[in-house]
């Protein structure tokens, strides 16, 4: 991915998304040419010369110093997420790309989701990659594992996608920022690359949501699916930082205590539990 590139087009778009009066600034005069903040009122508002604005968002960060990251980042009013990428972007000099290696799960936390019977649950990494699953995780997001486990590429190109998340409009829009934090963190990343630009071949709808430079935290929510087995499911998730693994979360999820979703997950979990006793028979 072009770096510079990936420096302009996050700040050009988040500039433009910002008045003058959310800013604080008059707006002098009924006619602008550019949509949101002029390079100069970004400028002011970050404590620096046009000039050096201009080179920033040319996609020169080097030498960037925090309080003029953290300035950008208040006159654009940026959000976690977006403050981070911003940071992430900046911490990156240009080198050439290189493939980078999926790292191997250890045992230890196959063993850990393992033992995780009543909660279903994967290791990922930043592109999406389901990496290691319990049984439990396996039933449940069973069509995601008809093909490559990858939760983009399921997400945007498996028609089963838009039937099994019954919020994959908004899933879409998180899945595709998350990737972009990710082209953030790790820019020369060749196996990223090779990601998007595949999804962007095949997928209108990645490619308008990749030009929009949003990038988002994906932590704790409620996924809601429909199940082949027990119909509408609604869990609650948290995703997990596995600090001893670079670049690996664990993603969990769990129903309500006592209600028809903790049921439907009980039959889940009974079903799956004689799946794996009939293949070790």
């Amino acid at each position: 991915m072009d770096h510079r590139g990936e420096i302009r087009d996050f700040l050009t778009t988040r500039r433009a998304r910002i008045t003058p009066e959310q800013a604080g600034l008059p707006a002098y005069g009924t006619t602008r040419r550019v949509p949101g903040l002029r390079r100069e009122e970004a400028a002011m508002l970050a404590g620096v010369s046009v000039d050096y604005y201009t080179r920033l968002e040319r996609g020169n960060l080097s030498g960037v110093s925090e309080s003029v990251l953290e300035a950008l980042a208040r006159a654009f009013r940026l959000d976690d997420a977006e403050r981070e990428h911003l940071y992430d972007l900046a911490a990156k000099s240009p080198r050439p790309a290189r493939r980078r290696t999926t790292p191997a799960v250890r045992p230890a936390v196959q063993h850990l989701l393992d033992a995780m019977t009543g909660a279903p649950a994967y290791v990922r990494n930043g592109r999406l990659d389901i990496l290691a699953v319990n049984p439990l995780g396996r039933a449940v997001f069973a069509p995601v594992f008809e093909g490559r486990p990858n939760l983009a590429r399921f997400i945007y190109l498996d028609p089963a996608a838009q039937d099994f998340y019954r919020d994959w409009d908004q899933l879409a829009e998180d899945v595709v920022a998350l990737l972009r934090g990710e082209a953030g963190r790790n820019p020369y990343d060749r196996a990223l690359t090779d990601l998007i630009g595949e999804l962007s071949t095949r997928s209108e709808r990645f490619r308008t949501g990749w030009a929009a430079h949003n990038v988002r935290l994906h932590r704790a929510g409620v996924k809601r699916l429909h199940h082949p087995l027990v119909g509408d499911l609604t869990l609650s998730y948290e995703s997990m930082e596995l600090t001893a693994d670079q670049n690996l979360r664990l993603n969990a999820y769990s129903a309500e205590p006592g209600s028809p979703d903790a049921q439907a997950l009980a039959l889940i979990a009974s079903w799956a539990a004689t799946q794996v006793e009939r293949s070790g028979a």
